[in-house]
């Protein structure tokens, strides 16, 4: 491991992390966890809540690139976990809401590592804690706009 007071060691903590996550992603190929794609439905869904937008399925297939039925079945899958529910749109009888359940009740079920790193980050004081969200908020952005 580098020194951490040189500016390069962020960047090369970056990477290992994203190297760590490619990896975790071909592993979970193979049914150790929730798949990339439920994971992103996952994100749709809840990031969709915190702003106060309803999403339907056709919504979080049109957001993840992927036809209307394989979302229904990923979604499907997803609320027989528990992890989302469905809501009757009340504008169109024929169309449903996806809502997340209780988002803290059952974080090992939409990613094992929610916990992790939640008892990780516990171990930050506040300053520090802000720091990084700011840090890691602008890699997220910077790779979201990777390739566009």
């Amino acid at each position: 491991m580098s020194d951490p007071s040189e500016p390069e060691s962020v960047a090369r903590a970056v990477e290992r992390l994203r190297l760590a996550e490619a990896s975790l992603s071909r592993r979970r190929q193979s049914d150790c966890g929730p798949s990339e794609t439920a994971r992103a439905a996952m994100r749709v869904v809840y990031d969709s809540a915190d702003v106060g937008k309803r999403v339907t399925p056709t919504d979080i297939a049109a957001s993840l690139g992927i036809s209307t039925p394989t979302a229904t079945t990923m979604l499907k899958r997803l609320h027989d976990g528990g992890l989302v529910a469905f809501e009757r749109n009340p504008d169109d009888g024929r169309s449903k809401y996806v809502v997340p359940t209780d988002r803290n009740a059952d974080v090992e079920g939409v990613d094992p590592l929610t916990q992790r790193v939640r008892d990780i980050a516990r171990g930050l004081d506040d300053d520090m804690a802000a720091k990084l969200t700011l840090l890691l908020d602008a890699i997220a952005d910077a790779v979201d706009e990777e390739c566009r």
